[in-house]
C-alpha cells in the first residue's frame, strides 16, 4: 500500500464538489494547478498502486476503485498527479483517471493521509 499526506489544498477545490472531482498533485505542480488540486507528498514512491477493486482511502473515507484509466499509474509514479471521479457511468475513464465508489465526495483537510 502506498502513503500519502495532504499538504496543501486549492481554494477552487471545493468548487469541484458539484461535479465529484478530486485533482490530485505531487508538490512539482505548477501555481496555476495548485489552484484546482490537493497538493501531496508521498512517503515512498509509488509502483502500480492503483488498480481496478482496490481501495483508495482519503482521511477515514474509504473507497473502492472501479476504473482505472491507461495513464493513471504512470501520471501518479511521475508527478503525483491523478483525478478522481467519485462518479460513474457518465464517459469513457481519462488516461489519467480513476473512477471509484461510493459517490461521495471526500472530506479534504491538510494533513490527512491519502492511501493507494
Amino acid at each position: 500500500m502506498t502513503k500519502s499526506k495532504i499538504i496543501e489544498i486549492g481554494p477552487l477545490v471545493p468548487a469541484f464538489e458539484e461535479e465529484k472531482i478530486v485533482i490530485l498533485f505531487g508538490p512539482t505542480a505548477t501555481n496555476e494547478l495548485r489552484e484546482i488540486s490537493v497538493i501531496h507528498e508521498f512517503e515512498a514512491a509509488p509502483q502500480s498502486a492503483l488498480s481496478k477493486g482496490n481501495t483508495l482511502q482519503i482521511g477515514d473515507q474509504v473507497y473502492i476503485i472501479e476504473e482505472v484509466g491507461t495513464e493513471a499509474n504512470k501520471n501518479l509514479e511521475e508527478l503525483g498527479h491523478i483525478s478522481i471521479y467519485f462518479r460513474s457511468g457518465q464517459n469513457e475513464v481519462l488516461p489519467g483517471a480513476i473512477v471509484v465508489s461510493p459517490e461521495v465526495f471526500p472530506t479534504l483537510a491538510i494533513g490527512d493521509t491519502i492511501q493507494f
